[in-house]
């Protein structure tokens, strides 16, 4: 069994602490949909309480979490990769919420994935001893802060993208200002395309990126890395033909000895959005044996909640039932507040509520008294701020005061719009809330 370091075993302290400090805070105003009566509880003490999420005091709109539903898509994903032989970094910026990062990482996951440095920062503060940035870090004063937190941790593990000669002079130059103890782990990041995101254009060019890593002394070339959920008119065939390009250069720099000499331990090669995660496990298995072992790392995020519209249309496992099936696990509760004509309601939830950037939210159960039935000839055809607008069937049984459950689409967007947000078990019982950060 593994014991952990002496820096290991203070982060994990660390780590338990501030997770503890979250059930301390204070519930206020600041948390919308959460029982008035509950203020100056702590959220220990509210979720102690258990109280049932429709009839315990909670105000519409409210977003809550199936407790059920994030412990089967914990525990599929965690299954999956292991079954596929891939490292897990699922990305955080899903759902900038620390007490998803540790369940994360207690099903598995080698570290967590993010974007941007605060989201590294608030990583941190909860003792996230691995963290890949899916971004070239040009920014003086985040590469200042990550040259301490390496040098102040050497349990810690750091590694971002690279992808210019300028990016990695302006990161060299910031190091060498900082007085970086310790090189930054980089991966070159390979462009999808033509008119994609971010990334290298040409196996070329990459090269160049990585002969400015070898000449930088603080910085280390640590492997390859991209997003196929970038790549133009994305099906199957040209997004293995791009991850093939990946692998290809990964093997690549390993043959010109790029990697050697460097204390590299593990060439890390990643990629791997919600979209196309079984096109990466595919293609990472026909990696052939490098100098030194490869860390295969996928990075979906999206799947802990999943949802119910773009992902539930584009989840690989439309494509390989067999390996199993995600589950929505956000509801967002709201209330009619208008029924005006037979054709049209409004409920008190909208754009600050809802995700709204991919699909509307969609019309799934109505709930009135203690009776829930299926939301039948009701749809939501926009959203304001504050309101849905839903077109109705004139048969739609839908009254002034009734709860509509909305399904959400794009879990990204949903996340961010709560600040704490109740996981509720099937019948109701809210047993947790889980805190973000964005």
């Amino acid at each position: 069994m593994a014991v952990d370091t002496p820096a290991e075993a203070h982060g994990a302290h660390g780590a338990r602490e501030a997770l503890a400090a979250l059930a301390e805070e204070r519930v206020d105003h600041r948390f919308k949909g959460l029982p008035p009566d509950a203020d100056g509880l702590t959220v220990g003490e509210l979720a102690a309480q258990r109280r049932n999420l429709f009839t315990g005091g909670f105000t519409t709109p409210v977003l809550s979490l199936s407790a059920e539903r994030l412990k089967h898509n914990l525990r599929l994903m965690e299954e999956y990769a292991a079954r596929h032989g891939l490292a897990f970094a699922p990305h955080g910026k899903t759902s900038m919420a620390p007490q998803l990062f540790h369940r994360q990482i207690e099903h598995g996951a080698w570290g967590i994935t993010l974007a941007v440095p605060h989201q590294v920062r608030v990583a941190r503060a909860f003792g996230v001893q691995r963290v890949f940035l899916a971004n070239e870090l040009v920014d003086a004063a985040a590469l200042k802060w990550v040259a301490a937190e390496l040098d102040a941790d050497p349990s810690f593990r750091f590694v971002c993208y690279a992808d210019s000669v300028r990016g990695v002079e302006l990161m060299d130059a910031a190091l060498r200002d900082a007085g970086a103890g310790r090189p930054v782990d980089v991966v070159v990041e390979l462009a999808a395309g033509e008119g994609a995101r971010t990334g290298v254009r040409t196996e070329e060019e990459c090269a160049a990126v990585a002969d400015a890593v070898a000449a930088a002394g603080t910085l280390r070339l640590a492997g390859v890395a991209g997003y196929e959920g970038e790549v133009p008119r994305a099906d199957p065939e040209r997004v293995r033909a791009w991850l093939r390009r990946l692998t290809a250069l990964a093997a690549a720099f390993d043959a010109a000895g790029r990697f050697a000499g460097t204390g590299l331990e593990e060439i890390v090669v990643s990629a791997g959005g919600s979209a196309w995660f079984d096109a990466v496990a595919d293609v990472f298995a026909e990696i052939p044996a490098l100098s030194l072992p490869v860390l295969k790392l996928l990075r979906s995020g999206a799947y802990v909640s999943h949802d119910d519209g773009h992902y539930r249309e584009l989840t690989p496992f439309n494509r390989v039932p067999e390996e199993g099936a995600l589950e929505p696990a956000f509801r967002l509760w709201t209330q009619v507040v208008s029924r005006p004509c037979a054709r049209q309601a409004f409920a008190n939830a909208g754009k600050r509520d809802a995700a709204y950037d991919l699909d509307l939210p969609e019309a799934q159960v109505v709930r009135r008294g203690y009776a829930e039935r299926p939301a039948t000839g009701i749809a939501v055809t926009a959203l304001s701020d504050q309101h849905a607008w839903l077109g109705t069937d004139p048969e739609a049984d839908l009254e002034v005061g009734d709860w509509l459950g909305l399904g959400l689409s794009h879990p990204c967007t949903s996340f961010d719009k709560w600040e704490l947000i109740p996981v509720a078990e099937a019948d109701g019982t809210v047993v947790d809330y889980v805190r973000t950060f964005f």
